[in-house]
């Protein structure tokens, strides 16, 4: 809904999604660097501007895009076309991928350090064009009902065979915009299109089959980027010019131009990104599926918003996170400790992560589709613990200096792994979690801190080694999503429905009870299906000391006793009665052990009780026993009986 007060709550949940970010980045710089860090002025004006223009984008997102894109998921699956569906899939992807203000952020820096190798531009429709596929791959998929893990396991022996022939200064990029390309824009229209398509088609399930796009648009960019990599290093020479000029680039990164044309000709860039994105939307809704636009106003004033939003959001990235993050892995590396740095990457991995929107809104769309049976904050406690632990260990690697792939490549087999023991419902979840991760707030400072450290550590080369964090940022929560499901399964978690099912079924149950007064009723081996039949019951009592009570028990076990019921007694004998007050007041007490069991089994019971107590012979006690009806709820062992071809079972 378009409204101030709308506005102010989005306000109010940008900046409390910044804070845990604020608070760590705090903690670290003033208790452990303590140092004030240059530019504090400028850094907090960027983070005041990240969190009123994510704001504004998401508002512009809540009332323009969201709406229209799953009302055409919905139609498209309705209308049953699978060429508009792929076609439509294709360009949202493409669209949505060129839009991502932290797609664009990474490719200018990748730019930058690549000796004039790498495009920007070039690079942003690789990627762009490797997500329309991916949405397309993942689409066709869904339509078809096959089972995610096939595709994402092929995925993975494809980017670690690219791996082996790309360029080491293209592989840690491409893993890291595996990662960017699933982002604010990109997210929720892609994940509206999946359960979109999964609720409307018939057969398909939204749990199994309407998540998994964003893992596949996590995916092929890995591919596509190393591809490219290998053409460009082949191709293209590098620029001796390059260097220096990326020199002059970070000396002034820390200034900005704030003129009307400055601001004129930022705007101008974000709405050529954002523009296409209209233009396919009004296309599908006009020309192919010839229906209007409900709302036509309000969606173009969020189209608006959004492009206000994603200018002002990239502006702060510069002006704060970025500078931020670059400043203070020049910090970490001037300190003692590694552990402080792998302590910071952990931190401010799981600070982001927690802060994520776009997790949010995915977790919350988990529940709502499992039934309840995957808890929305244990999943995101989860998935930010896996990035906090990647982030540690992708900055363990930075300072070790080895290898990405071998990384990777381990990480991959165990996902595989996981793969086939997790529970279903939590596989394509798991998958989408990876690439929901690196968001709006995750990227900006994971890849300024991994390109510091890679800049300041002696022997590190940072478009070797400064890319990657974000990739193990994607890759961890993967595991832990699936370990997730994996405890949640072993201790038996179940959803709503399940819950309520159970419920009505012993509602049931009572009910079949009442209606079979003439039948016992009980079950066998304490499950939960119970059985009702003609079958005769006899309650056998044994009245011992209390001394005797455990022998008598065990006695009463050996010979096919399934349950008790204790309570105390009070006996005397006839020669007794004569001076009953005075017996009275010095009363011993008793046990009365009551068993419930088929007739048949009464007369084994008390004689091997009365055998083993002697109570025929010195010993103390009476055992007598009685036939009873309307027997409800008594539970049988199967080796004690067997269930004949005449029992109705309920």
């Amino acid at each position: 809904m378009l409204s101030f007060s709308s506005f102010l709550k989005l306000l109010r949940e940008s900046f409390r999604d910044l804070l845990p970010i604020i608070l760590v980045i705090l903690f670290f710089q003033l208790a452990i660097i303590q140092t004030v860090p240059e530019g504090w002025l400028a850094t907090s004006i960027g983070l005041a501007i990240v969190g009123v223009g994510l704001a504004v984008f998401l508002l512009g997102l809540e009332v323009g895009i969201f709406p229209v894109g799953e009302g055409l998921a919905g139609d498209f699956a309705r209308k049953g076309s699978t060429f508009w569906i792929l076609t439509f899939s294709f360009l949202i992807g493409f669209g949505t991928t060129v839009a991502e203000p932290a797609l664009f952020v990474v490719a200018q820096k990748a730019a930058s350090i690549s000796s004039g190798r790498i495009d920007a531009t070039v690079l942003r429709l690789v990627v762009a064009f490797a997500v329309g596929f991916a949405i397309v791959l993942g689409s066709w998929r869904i339509i078809k009902g096959h089972p995610i893990h096939y595709y994402i396991i092929a995925g993975y022996i494809l980017v670690v065979a690219t791996t082996f022939y790309a360029p080491h200064e293209i592989v840690g990029l491409a893993y890291d915009l595996g990662g960017v390309t699933t982002s604010t824009v990109t997210v929720p229209l892609v994940a509206a299109l999946g359960i979109g398509l999964a609720s409307t088609i018939k057969g398909r399930s939204p749990v199994l089959d309407g998540f998994g796009l964003i893992a596949f648009a996590s995916l092929t960019p890995m591919i596509f980027v190393q591809i490219y990599g290998i053409a460009v290093y082949e191709l293209v020479e590098a620029s001796a010019d390059a260097a220096p000029l990326v020199a002059q680039a970070a000396e002034s990164s820390a200034s900005f131009d704030f003129s009307i044309g400055a601001i004129l000709s930022g705007l101008f860039g974000v709405v050529k990104d954002v523009v296409p994105i209209l233009a396919v939307i009004l296309f599908f809704q006009y020309i192919v599926l010839k229906k209007p636009v409900e709302n036509l106003k309000t969606v173009l004033i969020g189209f608006g918003l959004v492009m206000i939003g994603l200018y002002a959001f990239i502006l702060g990235l510069e002006m704060g996170l970025f500078s931020l993050g670059e400043t203070m892995a020049y910090q970490l590396t001037r300190g003692d400790s590694n552990f402080i740095i792998y302590g910071f990457g952990f931190a401010i991995g799981f600070a982001t992560t927690m802060a994520e929107p776009a997790l949010t809104a995915i977790a919350r769309k988990a529940k709502e589709i499992s039934d309840g049976k995957i808890n929305d904050f244990a999943l995101r406690l989860f998935v930010a613990l896996g990035v906090a632990f990647g982030i540690a260990l992708g900055s363990f690697r930075i300072v070790d200096g080895g290898h990405i792939v071998y990384y990777i490549i381990t990480g991959y087999a165990i996902v595989i792994a996981l793969t086939f023991m997790a529970p279903k419902y939590i596989i394509a979840i798991a998958y989408d979690s990876g690439g929901v991760t690196t968001s709006t707030v995750t990227v900006p400072l994971v890849a300024a801190l991994g390109l510091g450290l890679a800049t300041n550590i002696e022997g590190r080369d940072p478009l070797i080694d400064g890319f990657g964090l974000i990739a193990f940022a994607s890759l961890f929560p993967m595991i832990t999503v699936m370990l997730y499901g994996v405890i949640t399964d072993k201790m038996g978690v179940k959803g709503v429905h399940d819950l309520e099912r159970e419920h009505i079924e012993e509602l049931r149950h009572a009910i079949e009870d009442a209606n079979n007064m003439g039948l016992s009723t009980f079950n066998i081996d304490a499950t939960d299906v119970r059985h009702s039949m003609e079958l005769s019951f006899s309650a056998v009592h044994i009245i011992v000391p209390k001394k005797r009570k455990d022998k008598a028990l065990l006695a009463a076990k050996e010979a096919g006793a399934t349950g008790v019921t204790i309570n105390e007694a009070h006996g005397m004998g006839l020669h007794e009665m004569d001076n009953l007050y005075h017996r009275l007041e010095h009363d011993d007490t008793d046990v009365d052990l009551m068993f419930l069991l088929q007739t048949t089994k009464a007369d084994h019971l008390i004689q091997h009780v009365m055998h083993e107590l002697d109570i025929i012979g010195g010993g103390e006690g009476i055992a007598f026993a009685y036939p009873v009806s309307h027997l409800k709820g008594v539970s049988l062992k199967s080796e004690h009986f067997n269930i004949s071809s005449n029992v109705e079972s309920s």
